[in-house]
C-alpha cells in the first residue's frame, strides 16, 4: 500500500502484461474468445494482474504506457533493432486494440509517442511525477530495463512468475541484489548487450564479465580510462568494438524527455461501475466485475 500517507501513480507498462497475459493461456493451448470468435485471453488475464497489483500496492492514480508500433529513433539509430522479433501470434493482434478501451472503461489514461516505446513513456512519466514531494511513482513490469529508473522516488515492481508474486527495486535492494546504482544498468547493457532487443554489446563480453567490470571502475568510462589495468583480451575486445559499445549503451538508456502529457487529475483511479460492467459484459468476461467489487444489476 502507499507509505507516508503520499498518494502514488502506478505507471503500468502495458505491452509487458498484454503479453505475459497471452502466453500464459496460449502456451497451454487455450484461447479464451467471445461467442463471436473474439480472442480475448490477453485482455482477460491483463486485467487480472493488474487488478492483483492495485489491490496489491493501493496506488491512487494509474497510467498505462503502450508501444505505438512503427519505427522508433533507436531503429533510427540501429536498423537491426529488435529486428529479430516475430511478428505478434493472430489471436493477441486484435486484443491490442481492445485492452485500450478497457482501460478507458476503467478511467486509466493510455499513453504512448510515435518514434519512442512504452519505457520511454514510463521514463518520462516517471522522471516527471517523482518531481512532487507528495507523490510516489510505482512502475509495473517484468522487464529489467526498467530499473535503470529506480531511485528514492520511483519503485520498480518486477512481475516474477505466478499472478501475485513481486519483486520491489528500490536503491538499496537493487544494490544488494545486483551490486549495482540504477544508472549503471545501462553500462552493463552497453558491454553485454541485449539478445531480445537484438543489440550486440562488445563481441565476447557477457553478463558476468560486464557486471565485474562496472562494479569495479564504476561506468564505462571509467572502464576506458583503465584499459591498461584490464586483461589483454577483455582490452582488446573493447577496443575492437568501441563504436558498438557506444551505440548500445544508447540504445539500452530510457529517454526521459519524451513529448507527452498526462496530468495527475487525469490519472486519478476513480471506478464508474457502469462503463465497466457494460465493456465486460460486451467482452463476456463479467466475472471479473465481481473480482473487482464491481456490482453487475440484475
Amino acid at each position: 500500500m502507499t507509505q507516508n500517507n503520499k498518494q502514488s501513480v502506478m505507471l503500468v507498462d502495458g505491452m509487458a502484461l498484454l503479453f505475459r497475459a497471452y502466453y500464459a493461456t496460449a502456451a497451454h493451448g487455450y484461447i479464451r474468445r467471445t461467442k463471436e470468435g473474439t480472442p480475448t485471453n490477453a485482455i482477460y488475464g491483463f486485467i487480472r494482474y493488474f487488478w492483483d497489483a492495485v489491490q496489491a500496492f493501493g496506488p491512487t492514480h494509474v497510467v498505462c504506457c503502450w508501444d505505438m508500433g512503427g519505427k522508433t529513433f533507436r531503429g533510427d539509430h540501429f536498423a537491426a533493432y529488435k529486428g529479430n522479433r516475430a511478428e505478434a501470434p493472430d489471436d493477441l493482434i486484435p486484443q491490442f486494440t481492445l485492452i485500450r478501451d478497457v482501460m478507458d472503461s476503467l478511467g486509466v489514461p493510455n499513453i504512448g509517442a510515435e518514434g519512442y516505446e512504452a519505457d520511454d513513456c514510463i521514463g518520462t512519466l516517471a522522471c516527471h511525477y517523482s518531481r512532487d514531494e507528495n507523490m510516489n511513482v510505482l512502475v509495473l513490469s517484468g522487464d529489467h530495463d526498467l530499473l535503470q529508473l529506480v531511485d528514492e522516488r520511483i519503485k520498480v515492481i518486477i512481475m516474477k512468475k505466478g499472478q501475485g508474486n513481486y519483486m520491489v527495486y528500490t536503491p538499496a535492494s537493487l544494490m544488494e541484489e545486483k551490486g549495482l546504482q540504477p544508472r549503471q544498468i545501462i553500462d552493463v547493457k552497453g558491454l553485454m548487450g541485449d539478445t531480445s532487443d537484438n543489440y550486440p554489446g562488445v563481441r565476447g563480453i557477457g553478463e558476468k564479465t560486464a557486471l565485474k567490470l562496472v562494479q569495479e571502475y564504476g561506468s564505462i568510462e571509467g572502464i576506458l580510462e583503465n584499459l591498461e589495468l584490464l586483461s589483454p583480451s577483455v582490452r582488446k575486445k573493447i577496443e575492437n568494438d568501441l563504436d558498438m559499445l557506444h551505440l548500445s549503451r544508447r540504445l539500452a538508456e530510457i529517454h526521459c524527455a519524451v513529448p507527452i502529457v498526462c496530468s495527475l487529475e487525469s490519472s486519478l483511479l476513480r471506478l464508474d461501475h457502469g462503463l465497466i460492467v457494460a465493456k465486460f459484459e460486451q467482452l463476456e468476461m463479467k466475472s471479473l466485475c465481481t473480482m473487482m467489487g464491481v456490482a453487475v444489476g440484475s
